[in-house]
This record gives C-alpha cells, sequence and structure tokens, in this order.
C-alpha cells in the first residue's frame, strides 16, 4: 500500500499565498470609512441631518370625504385649495405613514401638516404634531411635485 502525502508541496516549490498588504489596506479602508461614519453621527453634521434653509412654508389640512376623495384646505385659514378625486396613490401613502403615527399617539386628525420648499431643492413633508417628516425628494420628482402644487395654490 502506498502512503499519501498530503503535505505535498505543489510543482515547482511554489507555495500559494494571498499577499498581506492587500489585506492590510482593505483593513484601512473599513476603520476609515467606520471612523468617518462615526464622527458624522457623533458631530451632527450628516448632509440628512441638517436641513437647508426653508424658502417657502405651507400649513396644510387634509380630511378625507365620503365621496372617497381627500380634500387639501390651508391649515390657517382653513379654505379649501383643492379636492383630490382617484387613487392619489403617492399623496394617501405619504399622509398614510405621518397619520399612523398620530393615531399610535391618540392624535386627531384635525392638526395641520406643514410643507416646507428649501432652498437646495428638496421638499419636505412634517407633522409637528409628532416630529416626523417625509423628504418627498426621496421618491422622485414625479411624487415630489404632486405635493409641490400645494404651496402656490389659492383657494377655491
Amino acid at each position: 500500500m502506498s502512503s499519501m502525502n498530503l503535505a505535498a508541496k505543489p510543482p515547482g516549490g511554489a507555495v500559494d499565498t494571498f499577499p498581506r498588504w492587500v489585506l492590510f489596506c482593505a483593513g484601512g479602508i473599513i476603520a476609515f470609512s467606520l471612523i468617518a461614519v462615526g464622527l458624522v453621527r457623533i458631530t451632527g453634521n450628516g448632509p440628512d441631518q441638517r436641513a437647508a434653509a426653508p424658502t417657502v412654508q405651507r400649513s396644510l389640512l387634509f380630511q378625507d370625504q365620503k365621496d372617497g376623495g381627500v380634500l387639501v384646505a390651508d391649515g390657517r385659514t382653513g379654505e379649501t385649495l383643492t379636492v383630490l378625486h382617484g387613487e392619489q396613490g403617492f399623496v394617501r401613502g405619504a399622509l398614510r405613514a405621518l397619520t399612523r403615527e398620530r393615531h399610535s399617539r391618540g392624535l386627531g386628525s384635525n392638526l395641520p401638516f406643514d410643507l416646507v420648499a428649501r432652498v437646495d431643492g428638496r421638499v419636505t413633508l412634517m407633522d409637528p404634531s409628532t416630529g416626523h417628516r417625509v423628504d418627498l425628494e426621496s421618491f422622485g420628482p414625479t411624487n415630489t411635485a404632486e405635493f409641490a402644487r400645494f404651496l402656490a395654490m389659492r383657494p377655491e
């Protein structure tokens, strides 16, 4: 019976090794990334943590109607701006996310939301009663425009 040599070297005596410098570089990049993210979070200087100055702000009330529409009214005067009919999927979805939080806190639906356009082009829907917000630009320009049009509307 012949014995098998498990520790045999490849032909030519070369040993296959991975260069250590590659591992050190990868470790350095990972360490730098973790430190950078940590510093941004600790100092509060991240792009998602500081809102640009508002250019236009409007208080809005949204009320469901018996016919399935959504009445949009000025939050200060109560004057009707428009009534949304049809599916209005994005508007309803964004509002649903904010009203769910209100409902869990026992707050009514008669409190206005704040719609804010900022100097950097961002549009934010905020709920001052809960402190939650939806950054609308995250959903693309078409969906942002669905809300941005309320900023310039005049009462019907």
